[in-house]
């Protein structure tokens, strides 16, 4: 049975399970409790009204969080030519073409976001197995599969995030830090929760939320009202 910390357990003492908080409520209790060793995450959990078999009703989209999410992102570029060296000018952490994808065959994986020019995508999609379960594989729908590279790679280092919904209809989202001010945090979790609304698939029909919850890395999760 694993161990609940006596920083966990102070924490959960000042939250009521059957209570549904405001935001501002629940970052209150959730920044008043007792830090963890390290600036944790806060995080976003939203449960959906859909059915995650009916592909017609999978929901995925992007936010820029106008605060970032406090996390230094390192991105990878698969391109060629003049691209190559936009994407260096840009601030990308690490560029190639055929090399790049050699690399990450072996293993290399040392990167949180892959952006990639549409010609390398059929060179690239033999990296699905590998790309793909991490989350790492670029895609026209999150805006990293394009020939503006720098534009992609500012963004996402701006503080762009893609989320999607999992195999249970639940959509998890790291929205800031907790060093964040109580303010930021609020901003970003606005923009993300506007986000995951404007991107409701047309076949659902109804609430989109079921419910919803924020919680720190190492916290308690507390249920909002949206």
């Amino acid at each position: 049975m694993k161990k609940i910390s006596k920083r966990l357990k102070e924490a959960a003492k000042q939250v009521d399970k059957d209570k549904t908080y405001t935001i501002k409520e629940a970052l209150s209790i959730l920044l008043n409790a007792p830090k963890a060793k390290f600036d944790e995450s806060v995080e976003l959990a939203i449960s959906l009204n859909i059915d995650p078999k009916k592909s017609d009703q999978l929901l995925r989209g992007t936010v820029v969080l106008p605060h970032g999410t406090g996390k230094k992102v390192k991105v990878a570029v698969f391109c060629k030519g003049q691209h190559e060296s936009q994407a260096k000018e840009a601030g990308a952490d690490i560029v190639g073409a055929e090399d790049l994808i050699e690399k990450v065959s072996k293993g290399y994986l040392d990167f949180d976001c892959a952006v990639a020019t549409p010609e390398m995508m059929r060179d690239l999609s033999k990296l699905g197995k590998i790309l793909g379960p991490r989350g790492l594989m670029p895609s026209p729908k999150a805006g990293t599969v394009t020939n503006e590279v720098a534009k992609a790679i500012q963004e996402v280092k701006a503080g762009k995030v893609e989320f999607k919904s999992d195999k249970q209809g639940s959509i998890h989202l790291g929205v800031a830090k907790r060093s964040f001010s109580e303010e930021k945090i609020i901003e970003n979790l606005n923009f993300a929760i506007e986000a995951i609304n404007n991107a409701k698939p047309s076949a659902i029909k109804g609430d989109l939320v079921k419910n919803a919850s924020i919680s720190t890395t190492m916290g308690p999760g507390l249920r909002i009202s949206l």
